[in-house]
Parts: structure tokens; C-alpha cells; sequence
């Protein structure tokens, strides 16, 4: 006998409803930003291009920069939601880097880089100043919520132990390394264009380079 799927409660379609408006305005946001750049882009535009007033607006986002980044929030959620599901024993670095690549390998719901036009909405951020500070402030908080769970894999205190914000720091900054090399690459470019593989490369790069920094393997004059 095939169960019955449960209806959706009330609840359930508000939030579904709440997640489209802020979609859209996400969207919306990323699209004139990119057609008029940041300083020509008001919060007025982007919700009449999202169909929605002034206050819905200000119900979902902070600003214009927060609602086009919206997709850097989610994506390190989504990567703090897959570290903290890693086997308990796995090494915090190496639970870090596995959680970025089964992030930028799941179909069902592809990472950000993927989407059209991200590789461009990126670079910007590096230019514009009030764009980058939305990246910024936005990356800390994941970073932030990142160095919380590693401490508790650890069963430490990161306000005592200097453990937990050194990995996710060193990790987090390996990501952001390869995620910038992949803004500034072509997107004619196939090769350049795999995240994917700059990612592994450059944590490779970052293994390599600590191991050859330990005192064992160095010899002082």
C-alpha cells in the first residue's frame, strides 16, 4: 500500500512563498546591478523588477549589495550544513574540504558558480567598494558559524583555542583564493571554467606548502 504524501500546512506554503519573493528579489538585484552597476541600482528598481513593493523588500534584505550576494549567504550555509554532517573523526581541515567538493558536486540543488552570469556578479565584487563590503561581511558570518563548529568537533573552546579559526581561516581563505582565479578567467574558457578543479588544486597547494613549513622539514642556519 503507497502512502499518502502529507499536504502542505499553511506554515509550509508561507515559507515556500517567503523563499520565491526573496529569490526573486535576489535575482532581481544580481540582474540590474550587472546591466547598470552597483551606484545606478536602487532598492525601488529591484522591486518593481521583482514585482513586489518597497517594504516587502526591506523584510527580506538590508540592502541592494545584501540582496544581489544573497546567493554567497545560502552557499555558505549550505557548506556549514555539509561540515558539520562529516564523520566525527575526519581532521577539521580535511572535513572542510570535503564538504566545499560535495557543495560544488551536488546536481540537485548546483552551487552558485554554476548559475549564469556569477562569474561577472564575482569580479564586480572585487571592484565595486560597497559590493565588496556586502561579500565581506557575508563570508565572516559563514567563517564565524564555520569556527564554531570545528570547535565543537574538537571539543574545544575557540575563544581560548586558536585551533578552530586557523582552519577554517586557512580553508575558507584556500576557497576564496580559487574562487577569485575563476572570476578573472574566461568564460569561453571550458578548462578555466571548473571551479571544481581549481578548488582541489589549490587545497592540494595548500597541504603541500604546510607540510614542507613544518620545523621537521626545514633546517634552521
Amino acid at each position: 500500500m503507497t502512502a499518502t504524501k502529507p499536504s502542505p500546512t499553511p506554515e509550509d506554503r508561507r515559507r515556500r512563498k517567503a523563499r520565491m519573493t526573496r529569490d526573486a528579489l535576489a535575482t532581481a538585484a544580481c540582474d540590474l546591478i550587472l546591466e547598470r552597476g552597483s551606484a545606478a541600482t536602487t532598492v525601488e528598481a529591484i522591486a518593481e523588477r521583482a514585482d513586489v513593493t518597497r517594504r516587502t523588500f526591506s523584510r527580506h534584505f538590508s540592502g541592494k549589495e545584501d540582496a544581489a550576494l544573497d546567493f554567497v549567504r545560502r552557499d555558505g550555509a549550505r557548506i556549514n550544513a555539509l561540515l558539520r554532517a562529516r564523520p566525527a573523526d575526519e581532521p577539521p581541515l580535511l572535513a572542510y574540504r570535503r564538504a566545499v567538493r560535495d557543495w560544488l558536486a551536488d546536481r540537485d540543488d548546483p552551487a552558485w558558480h554554476v548559475r549564469p552570469r556569477m562569474r561577472r556578479l564575482l569580479a564586480l565584487a572585487d571592484s565595486e567598494p560597497d559590493l565588496f563590503a556586502a561579500y565581506q561581511r557575508i563570508r565572516v558570518d559563514a567563517q564565524e558559524e564555520s569556527i564554531r563548529i570545528v570547535a565543537d568537533r574538537l571539543g574545544t573552546d575557540d575563544a581560548r583555542d586558536v585551533r578552530p579559526a586557523a582552519v577554517v581561516d586557512a580553508a575558507a581563505g584556500v576557497l576564496i583564493a580559487a574562487m577569485r582565479l575563476w572570476a578573472r578567467g574566461d568564460e569561453r574558457d571550458a578548462g578555466a571554467a571548473d571551479l571544481a578543479v581549481l578548488v582541489e588544486r589549490a587545497y592540494d597547494a595548500l597541504t603541500s606548502e604546510a607540510a614542507a613549513a613544518t620545523p621537521d622539514s626545514t633546517t634552521e642556519e
